[in-house]
């Protein structure tokens, strides 16, 4: 029986990209790269819990 994998998204097709000046960047690494810079924002302002004193 073949393994059959389906995807959301066609990766045969090739990918988009931004160009801003001398800079080209995947949509998808973009994406990436702003979900990880929320995340360690969110670390870092978000206050760790506190233990009952």
């Amino acid at each position: 029986m073949p393994l059959v994998l389906h995807f959301a998204v066609d990766l045969s097709s090739s990918g988009h990209y931004v160009h801003l000046g001398p800079i080209q960047i995947a949509v998808a690494n973009l994406i990436a790269i702003a979900l990880m810079i929320a995340v360690f924002l969110l670390a870092v302002l978000l206050p760790f819990p506190r233990g009952k004193r």
